[in-house]
């Protein structure tokens, strides 16, 4: 089994990196493997309504970080999504490659269980968590907690080391994703019964 930690920051190690290693860590200790991937300062074109991923079965926009997360997506069990706080949100450029996976891979997606996990200076945590939760709550993907919500403070590089009940939480949800998977949660075992899609439009 592996989880794949998905680093929203510029910084490839910054403080949100310090959090994923933390739930990687806990999560490699319950015999999960892990990798933790930088989305870096590249630039990341954001989703244009094109309509081209329902025909090509992926973004019609084949940036490396995409192509990247989207093959490795193929082969993980769950996902770990983190990102800083700028203005009370998730980093602009990790919402625009979330837009496009989320939209063009949601067979990819679908009952992998997930967790967000946010960094801030000191506030904005709690609007940036509720905002990436809801990517995997469109998609069918189990979302995993821990013993409070999945923050850890830190503004200058390795200040989020110091955040001890922070990296604590960071811990706590590493051991209760590995718990979820090792129950059998996985996207290829025991899965519903699918309805048939109903969509409505308020529009007449």
């Amino acid at each position: 089994m592996k989880v794949l930690l998905l680093n929203g920051s510029p910084h490839r190690q910054g403080n949100t990196f310090l959090a994923l290693s933390e739930v990687a860590r806990a999560l490699e200790a319950e015999g999960i493997d892990t990798e933790i991937v930088s989305i870096g300062t590249r630039p990341i074109p954001g989703c244009i309504a094109c309509g081209q991923c329902a025909t090509l079965g992926h973004c019609a926009f084949k940036d490396d970080v995409y192509v990247e997360v989207r093959d490795k997506l193929a082969s993980a069990d769950g996902l770990v999504v983190g990102s800083p706080v700028y203005f009370a949100g998730p980093n602009g450029s990790l919402c625009a490659l979330l837009d496009r996976l989320f939209y063009s891979c949601g067979e990819r997606l679908a009952y992998k269980p997930a967790a967000a996990v946010v960094v801030c200076r000191r506030g904005g945590a709690s609007a940036t968590f509720d905002r990436l939760n809801k990517y995997f709550t469109i998609t069918n993907m189990p979302v995993v907690s821990s013993q409070y919500w999945n923050s850890v403070h830190g503004r200058l590089p390795g200040e989020a080391s110091q955040d001890e009940e922070g990296m604590q939480i960071m811990r706590v949800l590493g051991r209760n994703m590995a718990r979820m998977l090792k129950a059998g949660l996985r996207a290829t075992e025991n899965l519903p019964e699918p309805e048939p899609r109903v969509m409505t439009n308020f529009i007449r």
